[in-house]
Formats: structure tokens, sequence, C-alpha cells
């Protein structure tokens, strides 16, 4: 058999075990970190956002709200703690795209974080409403790589149903106006094609994003507890003026709904 008339195997699902440990692992890079910029040992805040636009935490800093985390043993980022309604967070900025999210997370969690909240732009795909709003993720289509490290082929990653029900009654009861749906999380932002994106209203997808599905994915493997938000500002530079996002960049809206997300889980998840 010829090259050209083998089988197509794309390589990114080749040599996948799902079931076998990593040999390499985030708490051993955390520990020649530790060694190498003398960092104490300790543990991360509990609940911890991802902000990959960077607008929250940008926005803390001017208002003097926060400070850098001194256990944090990270290469590429810096972790920031913040007090919020008495709950105690950490927050780190700029980590946009699967691959980078999914990196921190393993590093969040192994450093003592027991919930991630991660809120990230997104781009209309259907038209809930005008933008700014938000979007609980209760699904993601798997249109990147990282997740297909984690967990076999399918269409989705999906949020732990025992947390959507939560956040769903919280919602409810709280009367906080958020939107529910499936998103589109790609690894290319300029690959947005006319037929992908009419796929994807077909398919009832609300929104795009670069994040949720292989946090979704990384969640379901590890059995960690991830909530992924979509924060929808813009409808992909269609037309001037896009990209509002909403008083302080939108900042003050995002930290009310970690709040409300954050207080609920700890009623749900406080240790005895």
């Amino acid at each position: 058999m010829n090259e050209k008339s083998k089988p197509k195997v794309v390589p990114l699902l080749l040599n996948k075990y799902f079931d076998q440990p990593t040999v390499f692992t985030p708490e051993s890079l955390l520990r020649e970190t530790r060694r190498q910029k003398s960092i104490p040992e300790g543990r991360v805040p509990d609940i911890c956002i991802l902000d990959p636009d960077g607008d929250i935490v940008r926005n803390l800093l001017v208002e003097k709200k926060m400070q850098p985390n001194r256990y944090w043993a990270c290469y590429h980022t810096e972790l920031f703690d913040y007090v919020q309604d008495d709950l105690e967070f950490g927050i780190i900025g700029c980590a946009v795209g699967a691959p980078f999210a999914v990196l921190i997370a393993e590093e969040l969690f192994a450093s003592g974080c027991r919930l991630l909240i991660s809120i990230t732009s997104a781009g209309q795909i259907l038209p809930v409403r005008n933008p700014p709003y938000f979007i609980l993720i209760d699904k993601a289509l798997r249109d990147e790589g990282t997740s297909y490290h984690y967990l076999p082929p399918s269409r989705y990653s999906t949020l732990n149903e025992e947390l959507l029900d939560m956040m769903k009654e919280s919602f409810n009861k709280s009367g906080i106006h958020i939107s529910q749906g499936a998103t589109w999380t790609t690894d290319a932002p300029f690959r947005e094609l006319q037929k992908a994106i009419d796929y994807c209203r077909a398919e009832g997808i609300l929104a795009v994003e670069m994040e949720a599905a292989a946090l979704y994915a990384f969640a379901h493997a590890r059995g960690k507890h991830v909530i992924c938000i979509a924060h929808v500002t813009n409808q992909m530079g269609s037309k001037n003026g896009d990209f509002e996002k909403g008083d302080a960049d939108g900042s003050r809206e995002a930290l009310k709904l970690i709040s409300l997300i954050a207080g609920v889980w700890k009623e749900h998840n406080s240790e005895t």
C-alpha cells in the first residue's frame, strides 16, 4: 500500500492512552519552580479564577484590591489574591487558549485549588440578545487540540451535571439573568469561517470562545470542579463599535457573578 492509498488518520488522535499516568506532572514542575525561585510551600485559595482577557485583573489592580500570592510557583503567570463577600479568591489574567488554560488549571489544582471559574470573552453565534451578556456554558464543541489528550474523541465536553444543577438553581433564586447553552471552542479565532459559523448556528451553539472544551475535558478526566462562563462581548468585529464590555470593561458584573457562583459552591462543598 503506497502513501496515497493509506487511510488518513488525524495525528492528534494517535497514541492516546487515557488510562495511563503521565510522566511529567504539575507537582514536579511546581517542586522545581519552588526550588529555583525560593518560593515557600503553601496553598492557593480554594476558589480560583481564570480571566483570559485580563480586564478583571487590571481593574482590581487599579482599585488596589489584591496582592500577589506568595505561594504560587508558576513559570508563566502571576496569581493574585483578593477578597469579596467574605470569600477569598485567587485570579490569573491573560491565560488565553485551551493549552495555556489547562496548563494553569493543572498547576492550580495541584496547589490546593478546589473550584476553578473561567470567565472568558466570547463572540456571538446565535443572537440571544445584544452584547454584552453572560452564558453558563453547559457544553462546548471540541474544535481544539487539548481536550483530546484527556478524553477520547466526542463532539462535546460537558459541565459536571451536579455543578450545572447547582448553578441553575442558584441563578433562578437570585434573579440573575444569565443564559445557558453550548459554545464552540476554537484554537484559531481568525479562522472562524462562515460555513463553520453556519454549522454552529444550526447546532444551536450560542457563542465561540477558546478554552471551555479543554477545561471541561480536564475536569472530567481529573475529577475536578470547573465552571466556564462566556462573556459575550462581540459579534466577531462584524460591525463598527463592537467589543464593548460594559462598566469597568465588564469586570464589575463579572465579579458579582463570580461571587454568586463561589458562594453557592462553597455552601455545598464546605469541609466539615
